[in-house]
């Protein structure tokens, strides 16, 4: 396993996280979650990643019993707050009355003394960025948090605080989780740049498109288990353009031509920028994440990440 720094902070993060989001706490029994996230553990990731949001809760309580018999001090665990917790405006944003409540519930969830990296899963146009960057200082302050950072902000938003912060001595963001692959490529003209100028570390979510750069999804075809038949496609349909499907099938040629699969070559090819730290993936079966993983030491040539470029870019969202 490689490993990178967070942006010019000191943590290391394994090139590949392990993520919760749909599937841990929910769909994913107890043991199996165990399963995964030993097989994860022993391939050398060493960031695990969920929210409080994530199946109301579960995911958090599923992946604390996971990690409950590792050694604490070799991995870093981060969560989010914003989402909605329950009915009335006080359980949901980024108000200092929310994330202090939440905070706790998380930490009790987990069952640790502190998240590693605490996320604010959204920017919240309702609360002012000194409300919050304050909040989290004093989280940092009080040892409930190492460090903390945002999840899809726009980037004049994580500049804004980034400056904030280091003008009024507090801690400083280190990372911006956003959505990044193949397929999605928005933070290109201006996430990403941002992240480069002031050190911030990236974490992609979702860079095997949802599932969709496995390649398993054929044209005309919706496979057993898949997200799209248990009913779980809602979120695949925003990567569902015109000629998507046909496309990820020539890149599935181009991937078993190089000697990848196709979510091999998926992850590689995210991971082919220096500034992006770690790219989050899931796994409901420890031998799929053990797949997934046996290119990740191998650096993309880089006539291969533009060849992928080139194929996908008229149907990526740019």
């Amino acid at each position: 396993m490689r490993y990178r720094r967070l942006g010019q902070w000191g943590a290391k993060l394994s090139v590949v996280s392990f993520g919760t989001w749909l599937t841990h706490g929910g769909s994913v029994d107890e043991q199996d979650t165990v399963h995964c996230v030993h097989r994860a553990y022993d391939a050398g990731i060493n960031f695990f990643d969920t929210a409080n949001e994530y199946q109301a809760g579960r995911a958090e309580e599923a992946l604390g019993k996971a990690l409950s018999g590792l050694d604490r001090e070799t991995y870093l665990v981060g969560t989010k707050v914003y989402m909605p917790m329950g009915e009335g405006p006080l359980r949901r944003g980024l108000s200092r009355k929310h994330v202090m409540s939440q905070i706790d519930g998380s930490l009790r969830r987990l069952g640790v003394d502190f998240v590693d990296l605490y996320q604010c899963h959204r920017y919240d146009p309702e609360v002012p960025v000194e409300e919050v960057a304050r909040t989290m200082d004093d989280l940092v302050r009080a040892g409930k948090v190492l460090y903390w950072g945002v999840s899809e902000w726009p980037p004049d938003k994580l500049v804004e605080v980034i400056e904030l912060c280091r003008a009024a001595g507090w801690a400083v963001p280190v990372s911006d989780q956003v959505q990044y692959s193949a397929l999605w490529r928005t933070i290109e003209p201006e996430v990403l740049p941002a992240c480069r100028r002031t050190g911030t570390g990236v974490l992609a979510w979702s860079p095997l498109a949802m599932g969709l750069l496995t390649g398993k999804y054929a044209p005309g075809a919706v496979p057993e288990g898949s997200r799209r038949a248990s009913g779980d496609g809602w979120f695949l349909d925003r990567y569902l353009r015109p000629g998507v499907l046909e496309a990820v099938q020539e890149f599935k040629k181009i991937a078993e031509n190089a000697g990848y699969t196709a979510a091999q070559l998926a992850i590689a090819w995210c991971l082919h920028d220096e500034a992006m730290t770690s790219a989050i993936v899931g796994a409901s079966r420890p031998d799929q994440l053990s797949e997934n993983l046996a290119k990740v030491d191998e650096p993309l040539d880089p006539a291969l990440h533009a060849e992928v470029a080139s194929l996908l870019e008229p149907v990526a969202r740019l």
